[in-house]
């Protein structure tokens, strides 16, 4: 574990779209969820108190409080299971009671949780489709039942208990309404559905029998019993708005204004949210307003008594729909005296409810609990110098400063475009934020934001001061733009990342500037020249936050890899791994001695600097979504951290000791702050009127007063007057009263004397009452004397009494006198005392507060420990068990098996013997098969090399042959063409010229040995298509072998393929040796038959074939270097006859040319014959022709033309022979290697051109 420590001290957030989200603990203690577990909230002392909630959880789902409130209820997800945890709030700290555990829960997680009365029993229901409601036993972990709830889509559902019974359930959904009772281990259903079906969103129980629903569409239906009692729509009264405009409160961060308009009504009403009390319950009808209905004793069994709004506010981009929210839960306090409300945005409101129904209005409104919070992802977090207060913006396009001592928040301001960044001056009186269109430098004043500058940088999702606030750096997409604070000058412009810049970080002194970005960049900059001083770049790792050390040499970064990196001198010094999860945030104190971290979990890691190599690091469970942004405060008293899920965690930082971290100075705050001139002005305006208004007042009030005194004077000269009109006529009354009592008196004594006479009579008559009497005079006597004395003696104490009391007042007076002069010195002393005794609790409870959290710390690790090796002894000993067990069973089986095995080894030993002698006359008919294989194996050689020579020389002769076809042909039609040539030529010359010298070929032969070769090749061609076809035969019988061994090849594959899969199920009864035995005696009986063992004999044949295999490789290498040798020799050839070729088209180009030439000759000729022609026609004197002379010149050129072409031909064919005898003398099989033709035998060839 570490050495540092942190512990929440305030919790600023809360979760939504919990059911059951908020409940009191106590009249002035609210619960509600936030982040990943649940926070208490004391509404007078206002201090916070975190409740986190199981290792690596989402954020609590579903909560339910116990009806003695001391228990609570909560589904929470964890790695995708749901989980529902019983906390104990009892205890100090509070802890987990049970959990019941994931494998008897339903595959979806718990929308709603419920307590029986006597808190033994709880109700879980999952959302439908695919709905349960469970009913479980927490205390024993015990599911008891369990129904299918079936209900069409997924809807809101909602499980109570009756506050009676705990066998009664109630649940409500989209179409149903059921009441279960649970009796012999199941939940049956109590209650008929009768009517249309109504999407029923929440409920309430009034009584033991009595149950009230609200619908999507305003109503509310009481039902009893299940049956249909009273049912009524609910409309709020707008109109009487108008009446109350000036009942609208204002709060301590919105003023409200009381200009609601009939907008708010827009929407169709429908009962979100129901909650009973003593008089009746309360419900909310439609966004932002909350009905109160009482019992009555009409026919509308309960009517509406008030309405209770939700506070606009002024702060708002929207004031008028800052009172539409959706309220989900509304809650009573135990005495009934306060009301809780949550919205869908993540706020708390309160109201106080008033015990008389004199004082209630109409309509009232609500107030924040604390203050607004923030109801979307946290985007930017910072801190300052100057102040104790912090900045946030988020996606809820508000900008709030808060205090984060107070806890309170100071400052809030919505606008009308998303906030991505926030940074404040040292000073605290200014502050950046990037906002989706621009940058805006923006006024902090005493009650209000003001924009005092915008820069046109949009999308700026980091910006900064630097730590002297003359300078600040805005991200724009990859470009750091460096501005002046004072003039907003553009100083500088830092290029070079190619990723978007996630984090930026000034060092203490302003020297250094530190960025990274998506690409797995870290560079350090130099903001003078705006050129990159050292880099760091890892592209496999997309950073995403950094920090600089204290002394600005070691730079900290986190990103997509998970892990903390250390980095300096443009390279990774250290590494530190997270253990399956990713770091998303970093923090470094002051001091240099704390680093702190956020992961994607929304978990705190505190761990001590340098960094360590192990898992020393201590983990606090926080956040539900992962962190954004975290700061160290100055003095390195309190972390900050912000989320992803809207929340604000502010944390007390603790060292080994037990004591917070001290900084080197100690940091004065300051209390100034700013205020525009035309507020004081407004205000000062204000406080005129105000004293204007107070004399005004003042003369008023004498005014009245003496208004006042006149109206009462006359009324007490008119109550005198009455009175002594009173007093005559009672004097009066008095008279006649006397009057009567003479004329009674008189009367009376006529009566006592008559009495007197009848008495002496009777003294007389009676002398025993005489003496009786005398007795009694003496007696009287006596008494009086008594009476004298004692008066005396009581008249003389009571004098000296009075001295003494006297005396006692002076004296005592004396005393008090002393007495109260030092009871002012005492109280003095006792103030003071009383203050310095303040001051030592202060010490002293936080000193215990420090004691308990360590104490707390080190036995928590002490039980986490023990547990620990509980289980693992716990597991140890029953995985010891269970081996011994299981080893016993073992050792018992091994018994029978040996002693079976014993059986059956003495059988196999009679066996094997039988096998031996099998085995020796078996391996002599192998010794001879293999001989017989082995002759076979090489004729088969001997075949497949015949077989490939045969097939190469086919290849040969197959081109050769096409080759040689190519040639005839082309032979044939030059021979053709010559002869046409030769034959136009022969017509259009003299006949009797040209008959003399073919006479003369023909009789000496010229032509003849032409056509005998032509003869012979078409003989020699028609053996060779003999030849082919033979080959062709053979090469049909090798074929054929070869698919039959690649049928016998497929066939053994198919056969090991089968074996395999027998032989597989076969070793599943690896551990039953019976089974074992039969099966490999089935193998064995359906594989191995007597041609199979004779190939078994074949393995020793392996060695032979490699060293065929070996010995025909080499013979492969060495061909290869032979046809590499062959393809040189034949290149140089060919490119010999290439030149050959070359020089014989020249040579045919210019006896065209001559050809053409002898042709305009022959032409010219033909002209000048008819010219000759034409004249002896005219000529008459010579009969007789003569020949020309140029016509013989021409044919002495024509002949020799015909000689060159018959010459070339001749040699050509010449050529042709000799080939065709060199293959007639070469060897029956000679292959040419890779389809190459034979070498010609140029040498000749010229040798017969030279000729």
């Amino acid at each position: 574990m570490s050495d540092v420590l942190a512990q929440s001290v305030a919790v600023l957030g809360c979760r939504p779209g919990v059911a059951g989200g908020v409940c009191f603990l106590e009249d002035q203690v609210v619960l509600h969820a936030v982040g990943a577990g649940c926070v208490q909230l004391h509404l007078r002392q206002k201090w916070h108190k975190f409740m986190p909630g199981i290792e690596k959880t989402r954020g609590v789902q579903a909560m339910a409080i116990s009806p003695d409130r001391r228990y609570l209820a909560a589904a929470e997800t964890v790695a995708d299971q749901p989980v529902l945890t019983v906390y104990d709030l009892s205890s100090v700290p509070v802890r987990r009671r049970r959990t019941l555990s994931a494998a008897e829960l339903p595959a979806r997680i718990a929308v709603s949780l419920a307590f029986s009365p006597n808190c033994q029993y709880l109700a879980a229901a999952t959302a439908p489709p695919q709905g349960r409601l469970t009913y479980w036993l927490w205390e024993k972990q015990r599911l008891l039942a369990a129904v299918r709830l079936e209900a069409p889509g997924s809807s809101v559902c909602q499980v109570s208990f009756s506050p009676q019974d705990n066998t009664q359930v109630c649940i409500t959904g989209n179409g149903f309404f059921k009441l279960f009772k649970y009796c012999e281990r199941t939940l049956k259903q109590m209650n008929l559905e009768k009517g249309m079906p109504q999407n029923y969103l929440c409920h309430t129980w009034l009584s033991k029998e009595e149950v009230i629903c609200g619908t999507d569409t305003g109503k509310l239906i009481l039902f009893e019993t299940g049956d249909l009692l009273w049912k009524t729509s609910v409309e709020p009264f707008t109109y009487l708005l108008l009446v109350h405009l000036s009942a609208f409160p204002a709060c301590s961060c919105s003023v409200g204004s009381s200009g609601n308009d009939g907008s708010q009504q827009d929407s169709l009403p429908q009962i979100s949210a129901i909650a009973a009390y003593s008089k009746g319950f309360a419900c909310s009808s439609s966004p932002g307003i909350v009905l109160l209905f009482e019992k009555t004793r009409g026919k509308e069994l309960y009517e509406e008594s008030q309405e209770i709004w939700l506070p606009k506010d002024r702060f708002s981009s929207d004031p008028k729909k800052s009172g539409k929210q959706d309220i989900i839960c509304i809650c009573f306090s135990p005495s009934e005296e306060t009301m809780v409300v949550n919205t869908q945005k993540n706020q708390l409101y309160m109201f106080s409810m008033l015990p008389t129904d004199f004082m209630k209005e109409r309509i009232a409104y609500f107030k924040y609990l604390t203050f607004p919070l923030h109801s979307a992802s946290i985007t930017g977090l910072d801190i300052c110098l100057w102040k104790s207060i912090l900045a946030t913006c988020s996606l809820d396009r508000s900008v709030r400063i808060w205090n984060y001592q107070t806890n309170t928040l100071e400052l809030y301001k919505e606008y009308w475009e998303e906030a991505y960044s926030v940074s404040l001056h040292p000073t605290g009186l200014f502050c950046l934020v990037g906002f989706s269109d621009k940058l805006r430098f923006i006024s902090l004043l005493y009650e209000d934001m003001h924009v005092f500058k915008e820069l046109a940088v949009i999308k700026c999702r980091e910006c900064s001061f630097s730590n002297r606030g003359h300078l600040f750096a805005a991200v724009n997409e990859n470009v750091i733009e460096i501005y002046s604070s004072i003039t907003f000058e553009n100083i500088n412009n830092l290029k070079g990342h190619s990723g978007k810049i996630r984090s930026v970080k000034w060092s203490a002194d302003d020297a250094k500037f530190i960025s990274c970005d998506t690409h797995g960049a870290v560079y350090e900059w130099n903001l003078t020249t705006g050129e990159r001083e050292t880099e760091c770049v890892l592209k496999s790792c997309r950073y995403s936050s950094i920090d600089l050390s204290s002394d600005a040499k070691v730079i900290l970064a986190v990103g997509s890899d998970q892990t903390l990196k250390e980095i300096s001198a443009s390279s990774i010094q250290h590494e530190v791994p997270a253990f399956g999860v990713v770091y998303t945030a970093v923090a470094v104190s002051h001091s240099g001695h704390m680093v702190f971290v956020g992961t994607s979990l929304g978990t705190i890691r505190a761990m001590k600097y340098p960094l360590p190599l192990t898992t020393d690091f201590n983990e606090y469970q926080a956040h539900a979504g992962a962190v954004t942004k975290m700061s160290i405060t100055n003095d390195d008293q309190f972390l900050l951290t912000a989320s992803e899920d809207g929340s604000i965690f502010i944390w007390k930082v603790y060292e080994k000791g037990g004591g917070r971290m001290k900084w080197q100075k100690e940091v004065e705050h300051a209390e100034e702050v700013l205020i525009m001139r035309s507020d004081i002005k407004e205000k000062s305006q204000a406080m005129l009127d105000l004293q204007i208004r107070v004399k005004e007042l003042q003369t008023e009030n004498y005014y009245q007063l003496s208004l006042k005194d006149m109206y009462y004077n006359e009324k007490i000269k008119e109550l005198e007057d009455n009175f002594t009109q009173e007093i005559s006529s009672l004097k009066t009354k008095h008279q006649n009263l006397q009057a009567e009592k003479e004329n009674q008196e008189l009367q009376h004594q006529l009566q006592v004397s008559e009495l007197m006479d009848k008495q002496a009579r009777e003294m007389e008559n009676n002398q025993k009452l005489l003496m009786e009497n005398e007795k009694y005079q003496e007696l009287d006597e006596k008494s009086q004397k008594m009476q004298e004395e004692y008066e005396k003696q009581l008249h003389s104490l009571e004098e000296s009494k009075s001295k003494a009391v006297k005396e006692l007042t002076e004296y005592y007076e004396e005393k008090l006198n002393e007495k109260s002069v030092l009871l002012k010195e005492t109280e003095e002393d006792m103030r003071q005392q009383l203050r310095a005794h303040e001051e030592i609790k202060k010490q002293i409870y936080e000193d215990e507060d420090q004691e308990i959290t360590e104490i707390k710390i080190k036995y928590e690790r002490q039980l986490w420990e023990e547990k620990e090796s509980n289980m693992q002894l716990k597991g140890e000993i029953g995985v010891m068990n269970k081996r011994l067990n299981s080893l016993q069973k073992e050792l018992k089986e091994r018994n029978r098996y040996i002693e079976e095995m014993k059986l059956a080894q003495q059988k196999l030993q009679r066996i094997i013997k039988s096998l031996e002698e099998d085995i020796l006359a078996l391996k002599k008919e192998i010794q001879e098969r293999t001989d017989t294989i082995q002759d076979k194996e090489k004729h088969i050689y001997d075949l497949k090399k015949k077989n490939q020579e045969l097939e190469k020389c086919k290849f040969v002769l197959d081109h050769r042959i096409a080759e040689l076809k190519k040639l005839i042909e082309a032979r044939g039609n030059d021979i053709k063409t010559m002869k046409k040539q030769i034959y136009e030529v022969s017509n259009t010359l003299i006949w009797p010229l040209l008959l003399s010298p073919l006479s003369e070929c023909k009789s000496h032969g010229r032509f003849h040995p032409m056509e005998g070769e032509l003869e012979r090749f078409h003989k020699e061609s028609t053996q060779l298509k003999l030849n082919i076809t033979q080959l062709q035969q053979k090469l049909k019988a090798t074929d054929n072998e070869m698919h039959r061994e690649r049928q016998k090849k497929q066939n053994m594959e198919a056969l090991i393929k089968r074996f395999k899969a027998d032989l597989h199920n076969c070793a599943g009864f690896i551990q039953e040796p019976k089974k074992l035995k039969n099966g490999i005696c089935e193998l064995y009986t359906k594989y191995v038959q007597e041609s199979d063992l004779i190939e078994i004999a074949q393995k020793d044949l392996q060695p032979e074939c490699m060293r065929q295999r070996e010995y025909l490789e080499r013979n492969l290498a060495a061909l290869k270097k032979k046809l590499v040798k062959n393809q040189e020799t034949h290149r140089g050839a060919y490119m010999h006859i290439m030149q050959e070729n070359m020089s014989l088209i020249k040579e045919i180009n210019d006896l065209r040319q001559e050809l053409k030439a002898a042709l305009t000759q022959l032409h010219d000729l033909e002209s000048t014959l008819k010219l000759i022609k034409k004249r002896e026609a005219t000529q008459d004197t010579a009969p007789s022709r003569e020949p020309l002379p140029s016509p013989a010149v021409l044919r002495l050129n024509a002949e020799k033309e015909n000689e060159k072409i018959i010459e070339m031909q001749q040699l050509e064919i010449q050529y042709l022979r000799n080939q065709i005898q060199e293959k007639g003398q070469s060897p029956a099989v000679q292959p040419l290697l890779a389809g190459n033709l034979p070498e010609l035998n140029l040498e000749g060839s010229h040798k017969t051109q030279q000729q």
